[in-house]
């Protein structure tokens, strides 16, 4: 029977199977479950679906060295389950199905050793991609060691594995940030036409709210008399656990950390634009509809549409962030304060990652040691 998924097969008889483990023996190797249907997609959905609602066997203390890296790997996915948020989920099994499994589910966690890992590590960097358009991103493979590590770290095998020496290359990209002309065309133009998504813009500008928390907004998270807007969820589509990419739901979630619960200070101009539109507490801020949410993509989109209509070179929505955060620098706004309002747990996270100094700035800068001149 040739084999075309992870245990999905399909049979003589014509028809699918996919298998899930139900069970360990005392020698820790795993008894499955079969499950039929007529299609692959069926089998697959139908195996992914058991898997989502299966509870793992715990592995026993004293088998746990000699259970296979698969096995682990199903206990400590349950184990976490419950623990993270729906899409960290989904991305960790993600991970675990596509690219992880694969490569390092079928060895015993007594016998794995360092150049295993960093064989797969390699394979991923050269050649990871499910479309065959090369090797993963560093941040991606970066996720995927810390997966493996969670995994191994929850099992506590006697194989020692050393993941400071294995090192990838971090990719480092100078994330775009929108000049001072280009900002200020692209505000007067967005206040010029204010509609549902150029509010958005303006409010990501404005604030550096998130994308994601930007589409969870309702009016009753924004206080005009207070001159606050207050982020409590974030928004996502997320692909469903059945494994089938094309799959896809809405999630509306507490933000990413309880740092990202804030309160937010608006600037006056922008409460008297939210003045002019302000719709019923229970609305969505971009749709002033009580059931009706725009997306983020959505939102990308339109943002995508104001650039090119304003002349402005391509960026995406995340720039608004890191806009907003280098022009508060510029302005002399101090670094706990702007860390506040992103939502940061720490101060080096708003300086290493979202201020970029211009090159006015260090002009001025570097102007300053004229004082020193005798």
């Amino acid at each position: 029977m040739p084999k075309t998924g992870i245990n999905i097969y399909k049979r003589k008889d014509g028809r699918w199977e996919a298998r899930i483990i139900c069970a360990y023996k005392a020698d820790g190797k795993p008894e499955y479950k079969s499950l039929y249907a007529r299609t692959y997609a069926e089998a697959k959905q139908r195996q992914a679906a058991a898997q989502a609602g299966l509870i793992a066997p715990t592995i026993k203390t004293e088998d746990r060295v000699d259970a296979t890296f698969e096995q682990a790997a199903m206990n400590w996915l349950a184990a976490v389950r419950v623990k993270v948020k729906e899409s960290t989920f989904t991305k960790y099994e993600r991970l675990l199905r596509t690219q992880i499994l694969p490569r390092l589910g079928m060895y015993r966690l007594s016998r794995m050793t360092q150049s295993q890992l960093e064989r797969c590590i390699g394979e991923l960097v050269m050649n990871g991609r499910l479309d065959g358009g090369g090797g993963l991103s560093p941040k991606t493979t970066q996720d995927i060691l810390m997966i493996v590590k969670s995994i191994l770290t929850y099992v506590r095998p006697t194989a020692a594995i050393d993941f400071r020496a294995i090192a990838v290359k971090k990719d480092f990209r100078e994330m775009r940030v929108l000049s001072k002309p280009e900002q200020a065309v692209l505000a007067q133009s967005l206040r010029e036409n204010v509609g549902a998504a150029a509010l958005g813009v303006l409010l990501s500008l404005y604030t550096g709210i998130r994308l994601g928390e930007l589409c969870a907004l309702r009016w009753e998270h924004v206080n005009l008399l207070e001159k606050t807007l207050s982020v409590h969820a974030t928004l996502q589509r997320i692909p469903d656990l059945s494994g089938d990419s094309a799959k896809t739901h809405v999630t509306i979630t507490p933000p990413k950390s309880k740092c990202s619960l804030r309160d937010i200070p608006l600037p006056d101009f922008l409460v008297v634009l939210l003045e002019t539109v302000a719709a019923h507490p229970k609305a969505y801020l971009l749709t002033g509809d009580r059931l009706r949410f725009m997306e983020p993509r959505t939102v990308q989109y339109h943002f995508k549409k104001y650039i090119a209509d304003c002349g402005i070179a391509d960026a995406n929505f995340h720039c608004l962030r890191h806009t907003f955060a280098t022009r508060c620098i510029e302005l002399g706004f101090d670094a706990k304060s702007l860390s506040e309002i992103l939502g940061h747990s720490n101060v080096n996270i708003t300086l290493n990652r979202y201020v970029h100094s211009s090159f006015d700035l260090k002009r001025e800068n570097m102007a300053k040691l004229s004082a020193l001149e005798p």
